[in-house]
């Protein structure tokens, strides 16, 4: 895995700037819990549950894909996740190396990053969605704070898991710069 950029949301901005700069956050925590492992440490669990670092990582990078590009500009799932069935990512996740895992939920957060960014060149976060119920569009700003929740309620559970592995807790990796 690459160096991880720990980000900062701003202390003021706009209302644009402070979600994703929470949720950029929230990403952040994600790879500094997963960060410096091989792949059996990402296959650890954690008493009766069966989630892993690993499974974290790989379901994320699904949320990423499902949440910006599906639900948001309406394109249809790619590799693997055209074909996957609900749920294949917890489980394949024990098949593919640490590289493999971090590389494909970088590329996730990527590509959510920039597909985001496109969509606030049309419009701000109150701007409607692909997906909708009984004919009322969600809108970005509802996509945003969806994202936050998910990692929110997963980071708990890879620290968790993270502590159990070798004893590393917190919220801000040592030394981190304030800045972000």
């Amino acid at each position: 895995m690459t160096a991880i950029t720990f980000h900062e949301p701003p202390i003021a901005g706009s209302e644009t700037d402070m979600l994703l700069g929470i949720l950029d956050r929230t990403r952040s925590v994600l790879a500094w819990k997963c960060g410096g492992l091989d792949a059996t440490a990402l296959r650890v669990t954690l008493g009766p549950s069966a989630v892993t670092l690993g499974g974290l990582l790989k379901h994320m990078a699904r949320c990423e894909a499902d949440t910006f590009l599906w639900k948001l500009s309406g394109s249809r799932p790619t590799p693997p996740w055209d074909t996957a069935e609900h749920g294949w990512e917890w489980a394949s996740a024990a098949e593919d190396t640490a590289e493999e895992l971090l590389a494909r939920w970088q590329a996730a957060v990527e590509l959510s990053r920039a597909t985001v960014a496109e969509a606030l060149t049309r419009g701000d976060l109150g701007q409607p969605v692909d997906i909708g119920n009984d004919g009322e569009h969600a809108n970005l700003r509802r996509l945003v704070l969806d994202m936050i929740d998910e990692y929110a309620r997963h980071n708990g559970h890879a620290d968790l898991i993270r502590e159990s592995i070798d004893g590393l807790v917190g919220e801000d990796p040592p030394g981190r710069d304030e800045e972000g």
